[in-house]
Order: structure tokens, then C-alpha cells, then sequence
């Protein structure tokens, strides 16, 4: 089990200290959510924060490709330091060959899909990735509701991932994760959790603490 806190709900102002603070309260990723405007309705941020959250923490980043064409960025997100790079079936014209172009660069390749996403889409693919992000909310915001049906195709990507033998797939799930039904994704085959609002408002650091208590 993973917790990835998405610092797109961090306070801004004082980036460093909110890392520092759910880093050494045990999260185990960072996770970076790089948004064009143009494959969703929300800026974000881009390759100078990622550049400067690598500076505050060890922890692996896990960024998170909510633009069109991502393959025209991999060679500089690799630098700027992501270990795992995510990008959407629905942004990529040629999903292969930007997979294959995220794992040559020594990285974790992780692919996308948003909640009206047939899960089918993966059948070609799944030896060619080390992680599938279940959006379980509409991207480009933050603090949006879980989309309780997610569970269902959380289920069906664990058993697929089972029944291939797929024993190191990462199952992520990304959108409305609280307290509250943490322990639902869980029971419903997710290991990495992705929790921006229920992290950093309040206490991140209890927060955190009180994610991975009930993630296990």
C-alpha cells in the first residue's frame, strides 16, 4: 500500500514546508498533477515545481500527465525528476510507443483513464505498464466527489491484473479519496492512493497518518 498526496491542494505559499510536513509523516509518493488547459479546463503548474519539489524530498514523484500529446514532454519531466510519469489513453495518439518511451528513460510508466474509460482500452498494453490510475472523479479540479461506480472497474482491473498474473501492476486511484472511503478503494483492489483536499486541509501531517491507519 501506497499514499501519493496530491499537492495540487497544497498551500502554494509555503510548498517546501507542506512536503517536508507529509514526509515525514510516511507518505510514500508525491504526486504532481501537470494540467494544459486544453485536455482539461485547468492550469496547473509545470516542469520549474516539479524541478523544485525534487529538491525538497527523496520521495519517488509521481507526476501525473493531464495534457494532449505527452510524449512531446517525457525527456524533460525525466530530467526534471519524475520516477513515475502517468499519461491518459484519451491524450495519446500512439499509447505504445510513448509507454515504451517512459520506461527507456528509466521510469515507471503509468497510464490513465478517465471515469467514462472503458477498462477494454488496456487489453493491448497491460505488459507495457507499471501502473493504471483509475480517475475517480472527472479531471481538472480538485475537491470533487468519488464516483462511486470507480469501485466496480477498480474490481475489474484487479481481477484482470490477477487472472494475467500481473503481481507487480500498481492499481492507482486518483479523485474525492477521503477518510471516509479510503478503506472502500482499498477493499476493491487499489495499493496507491492519491488524496489532495482530505490531505491539506487541516493537519497534513495527522492527515497522513490517519490515511496509511486506515489504508492497512
Amino acid at each position: 500500500m501506497k499514499l501519493s498526496p496530491s499537492i495540487l491542494s497544497a498551500d502554494f505559499s509555503r510548498l517546501g514546508a507542506e512536503i517536508k510536513s507529509i514526509d515525514e509523516a510516511g507518505a510514500d509518493y508525491i504526486h504532481l498533477d501537470i494540467m494544459d488547459g486544453q485536455f482539461v479546463p485547468n492550469l496547473s503548474f509545470g516542469i520549474p515545481v516539479v524541478e523544485a519539489v525534487r529538491k525538497v524530498t527523496d520521495k519517488p514523484l509521481d507526476v501525473h500527465l493531464m495534457i494532449e500529446e505527452p510524449i512531446r514532454y517525457i525527456e524533460a519531466f525525466q530530467e526534471a525528476g519524475a520516477d513515475i510519469l502517468t499519461v491518459h489513453v484519451e491524450a495519446c495518439k500512439h499509447l505504445h510507443r510513448t509507454l515504451s518511451r517512459i520506461r527507456e528513460l528509466d521510469m515507471k510508466a503509468g497510464v490513465a483513464l478517465n471515469p467514462a474509460t472503458s477498462v477494454n482500452v488496456l487489453n493491448y498494453i497491460f505488459d507495457d505498464v507499471d501502473l493504471v490510475l483509475v480517475m475517480s472523479v472527472n479531471p481538472g479540479y480538485g475537491g470533487q466527489t468519488f464516483i462511486p461506480g470507480m469501485l466496480d472497474k477498480i474490481k475489474r482491473i484487479h481481477k484482470i491484473a490477477d487472472d494475467k498474473g500481473l503481481q507487480n501492476l500498481d492499481i492507482e486511484v486518483d479523485g474525492g479519496i477521503t477518510l471516509n472511503n479510503v478503506s472502500a478503494v482499498v477493499d476493491a483492489g487499489a495499493n496507491v492512493i492519491v488524496a489532495g483536499s482530505a490531505i491539506f486541509q487541516g493537519d497534513p501531517k495527522a492527515n497522513v497518518k490517519e490515511f496509511l491507519k486506515r489504508m492497512y
